[in-house]
């Protein structure tokens, strides 16, 4: 055996993967990630540290080019598994492990890789944390970091950055056009960053280029004859601020495939400095089937209903980087869509470990506060009532009364997509994915939005 064979070897046993999901196959990317986390390996959280790419589900028509952009970003040695139902994940990972040893065909697809798809693809001039430090109280920096950061469920594994997101930002601009329901909110006088107990903080989170992956066709006009997206890249324009000043606007997509972010959703930012001043949202909507409009759940569909809200609950405890809870909320996930365990004990200690987490309380206090009048006035459900952390802990309420047997309450789970620009619009680009992230979404209730909109 030689050298390369034998630190190729290595390395597979340390392999991390990126998990793309396809609307409506969130069960399978679940299943990838327990079985990717057993196997001693770990879940990346962009391309270029990715050796495996995971598509969950057969990807629609729109979400293929994001699909290989991401691809193209990965350096090698590298493999691409398509996982199609739960069933399949073990077979698929064991092929992805052989193909990563396979060195002929490595070698093969390194010869056939242009120079500026070798290694991470685009240029990327700095990686955007999620977990970025959260000012309570409106206070330009008055940062704290959050504790126990850890990967992309990376199962309590802690580190420096728990958030290096692959927002495919490589999708043409023009294939908004092909994509369903899109949305506007126009920018507000007060969303340009000024401090306010009442407003997002200007210090709570660093810039999101998101790696500035495949910016290339916004539309930006030369100025003077100087590229305007150098390497793909695109550089901010002018926009007028509420003082008269003119403020640099930048660009930013974020989704349709990105970690801690519903599956096939788009964003579209206008920013000022870090702040959202103008958003428009679509999705990339699932041909699923047993997307019915009744809101009546079986025994059965309830420990599935009660598993997504665990879902959702990991995703956003690891956007707040609180490792040790994300994981717990993950195993219980994975406990009830795959084991028939119907205890709700750990979900109970979960729901009171968050409630009495005094720094949780501090860093999301007062981040994306929504009040009964609003959430009437948009048709929103109540469970929206109040802050992100008020939302994370609703969302853990409905998991425990849905493994007691109890109904889902309220009109409808569903957050109609022109509903999120103005829930993100003032914040910075971090706190807009957290409040994201407390949605709550249904991926079926978001893909019947979707065909309304």
């Amino acid at each position: 055996m030689g050298l390369s064979e034998a630190l190729g070897r290595v390395a597979a046993r340390h392999a991390h993967v990126l998990v793309a999901e396809v609307p409506g196959h969130w069960v399978t990317r679940a299943a990838v990630e327990r079985h990717v986390l057993a196997r001693g390996w770990r879940l990346a959280l962009s391309p270029g540290d990715a050796d495996i790419l995971a598509v969950c589900g057969p990807p629609p028509p729109h979400l293929v080019e994001p699909l290989h952009r991401l691809w193209e970003q990965m350096p090698g040695p590298r493999a691409r598994i398509e996982v199609e139902s739960p069933q399949g994940v073990l077979p698929a990972l064991v092929a992805a492990e052989e193909e990563l040893l396979d060195l002929t065909r490595q070698r093969a697809d390194s010869r056939d890789r242009s120079p500026d798809q070798a290694g991470t693809g685009h240029v990327d001039p700095g990686e955007h944390h999620a977990q970025e430090r959260h000012a309570p109280h409106g206070r330009a920096g008055h940062d704290t970091a959050h504790p126990a950061s850890e990967r992309r469920c990376g199962g309590g594994q802690q580190g420096g950055a728990a958030h290096e997101p692959q927002a495919d930002h490589g999708t043409d601009a023009n294939s908004a056009e092909t994509q369903k329901g899109t949305h506007r909110g126009g920018p507000r006088h007060d969303a340009h960053g000024h401090v306010g107990h009442h407003e997002p903080p200007p210090g709570s989170g660093e810039p999101a280029d998101d790696g500035g992956r495949g910016h290339g066709d916004h539309g930006h006009v030369g100025h003077g004859g100087m590229d305007m997206a150098p390497g793909g890249i695109p550089l901010a324009s002018g926009g007028e601020d509420r003082d008269g000043l003119e403020m640099d606007l930048l660009q930013l997509r974020l989704g349709p495939v990105l970690a801690y972010w519903p599956a096939g959703l788009v964003l579209r930012c206008t920013l000022q400095g870090d702040v959202i001043v103008e958003a428009e949202t679509s999705l990339i909507a699932a041909d699923d089937p047993t997307a019915a409009a009744e809101r009546r759940y079986a025994p059965e569909e309830l420990r599935r209903f009660a598993a997504r809200r665990c879902d959702n609950a990991a995703s956003l405890l690891g956007l707040a980087a609180w490792g040790d809870a994300a994981s717990r909320a993950r195993r219980m996930r994975d406990a009830l869509l795959f084991t028939d365990d119907p205890d709700g004990s750990e979900l109970h200690r979960l729901r009171r470990m968050v409630g009495r987490s005094w720094w949780l309380r501090w860093s999301l206090r007062r981040v994306g506060p929504l009040d009964a009048q609003y959430l009437a006035h948009r048709g929103l459900p109540a469970t929206m009532t109040g802050d992100v952390r008020d939302r994370l802990l609703a969302m853990l309420d409905r998991a425990a009364h849905s493994i007691a047997g109890q109904q889902p309450t309220g009109p409808s789970l569903g957050v109609p997509v022109d509903a999120i620009p103005d829930l993100v619009r003032g914040w910075d680009l971090a706190t807009a994915r957290l409040i994201v992230a407390s949605l709550d979404l249904d991926p079926l209730a978001a893909d019947r939005e979707a065909n309304h909109v």
